[in-house]
């Protein structure tokens, strides 16, 4: 997996008063989850792009002034009109311990069932998970070649070396549909959705409430 380096530095401060400050500076507030303690930073807002707007799943090298910090993406918060990055989230990662990520899914193949008038329904494009940091990859790969009209991949139909797959096995990853069933309302899509977060959310373990921002 590629990674990516930000530089930022330490915050003096903490607090509404001074995240503002340090957004109309361009500059973005971070928090490092760590295994000791919590590291508060900022970085320019810069730095972010080529974490942000991509396809692939990528490490990060945190330089924040004289230290360095190896860790991954936990959460990243926008503003809802402006889009512009209001707040960051990392964990610390070491190479001898698992880290939870979600990595993107990326299907390739020509399907027998989008051949035959069918098409492609992706109804996951991440997938949550668990493995060593050097044995994580940029993205899924799920081949379609043989899939026909009305099938589909489930979690529990994949498998990769030395990654442990954690969303529910029975969670439809991607199907063929016709095009009258993928034709469905918003509405319908919606509902579909929301159904089957709350299933996923029985089986989830609810993470520890982070610190105060």
């Amino acid at each position: 997996m590629e990674t990516i380096e930000i530089k930022g530095s330490f915050r003096t401060e903490l607090g509404k008063k001074s995240s503002k400050q340090i957004r109309k500076a361009g500059n973005v507030p971070c928090v490092i989850y760590g295994k000791e303690k919590n590291i508060h930073f900022h970085a320019h807002e810069n730095s972010f792009k080529n974490l942000v707007y991509t396809a692939k799943a990528h490490l990060v090298k945190l330089s924040i002034e004289d230290k360095e910090y190896k860790a991954v993406l936990k959460d990243m918060q926008f503003h809802p009109v402006s889009d512009k990055i209001l707040h960051a989230d990392f964990i610390e990662i070491f190479d001898n311990k698992p880290v939870v990520i979600n990595i993107p899914v990326k299907v390739s193949g020509d399907s027998a069932g989008v051949i035959a008038g069918g098409k492609l329904s992706i109804k996951r494009r991440t997938l949550k998970v668990k493995a060593l940091a050097n044995d994580l990859p940029e993205f899924l790969p799920i081949d379609i070649t043989d899939l026909k009209i009305h099938e589909g991949v489930k979690v529990g139909d994949l498998s990769y070396e030395k990654i442990e797959l954690l969303d529910p096995k029975k969670s439809m990853v991607l199907t063929i549909a016709t095009s009258r069933v993928a034709q469905k309302t918003d509405e319908e899509v919606a509902a579909e959705a929301a159904a089957e977060a709350a299933a996923e959310a029985t089986t989830e373990v609810t993470p520890e409430t982070p610190a105060a921002k």
